[in-house]
C-alpha cells in the first residue's frame, strides 16, 4: 500500500470557525505534536492569519487544552457511540475494538491514535495539558473495565477476572495495532491486533459461552 501524504490541509481565505481551527490542529498535532504546533505553524496550515487565531486563542496552552478537548470529542463520536445502543457486553467490547481498529485505518487522525501521540509528549511534563490527556484515556479504559464487570454480572466473563486488569490487556493489543500501523500502514498489525482481542476476550469467557462459540 503506498504511504498517504500525513496532512492535506484546505487553504482558504475568509472566516474560519473555532470547530474548524480544532480538528485540523488535532490532525496537524499528531504528526507534528502538541508543544511544536505553534500558532503560527497552525495558521499556514488551515491558511488563515495568525491574528485571526488569536482571535480564538489566547495562549498557547488554551490551544493545545481545546484541541484535546476536540479529539477526544472525535475519538467518543468515531469508535464509542456507535456501539452505545449494543447490550451484549461481549459484542459490545468487540465492536468498541473494531471501531477503534477501524478509527485508525481510516487515518482519522494522520498520526494514528491521538492520545498515544499525546501521552507520549507530556508524559514527563506535568500541567493541564497532561492531566486532560490522562483524564480522556482514563475514561476509555474506564469505558473497557465497566463493560467486562457488565460482562461479568450477566455471567459472560468468569469472576476471577480482575475487570482493570483485562481492560488494560485489551487495549494493550489496540495500542501494539496502532504502533504497527504508524509505522508501516499496512493491515497486519490491525489484523493481529483484532485476532489477539478476540483470543484473550475468548480466554475470559464463562465455559458455557466457549462452547457456544465453538460450537458454531
Amino acid at each position: 500500500m503506498a504511504r498517504k501524504s500525513p496532512l492535506h490541509a484546505t487553504r482558504s481565505d475568509g472566516v474560519h470557525s473555532r470547530e474548524t481551527i480544532l480538528n485540523a490542529a488535532a490532525r496537524l498535532a499528531t504528526v507534528e505534536g502538541l508543544e511544536g504546533m505553534s500558532l503560527g505553524r497552525l495558521a499556514d496550515y488551515i491558511g488563515m492569519s495568525k491574528s485571526g487565531l488569536y482571535a480564538h486563542f489566547g495562549s498557547k496552552e488554551e490551544l493545545q487544552l481545546a484541541t484535546v478537548e476536540t479529539a477526544t470529542q472525535i475519538f467518543w463520536t468515531d469508535v464509542i457511540e456507535p456501539a452505545a445502543s449494543i447490550n451484549d457486553p461481549i459484542a459490545h467490547l468487540e465492536a468498541i475494538a473494531e471501531n477503534f481498529l477501524g478509527h485508525l485505518e481510516r487515518d482519522v487522525f494522520p498520526g494514528g491514535c491521538f492520545f498515544v501521540s499525546a501521552i507520549a509528549e507530556f508524559d514527563t511534563r506535568p500541567g493541564p495539558v497532561l492531566d486532560a490527556v490522562v483524564d480522556a484515556v482514563g475514561r476509555w479504559v474506564g469505558t473497557l473495565s465497566e463493560l467486562v464487570r457488565e460482562a461479568q454480572a450477566k455471567c459472560a466473563v468468569n469472576r476471577d477476572e480482575d475487570p482493570e486488569q483485562l481492560a488494560w490487556e485489551l487495549d494493550a493489543f489496540m495500542l501494539m495495532g496502532n504502533l504497527g500501523w504508524v509505522t508501516n500502514r499496512t493491515p497486519e498489525p490491525l489484523d493481529r491486533a483484532r485476532t489477539a482481542f478476540r483470543s484473550r476476550l475468548a480466554l475470559a469467557q464463562t465455559d458455557d459461552l466457549q462452547a457456544g462459540a465453538r460450537a458454531q
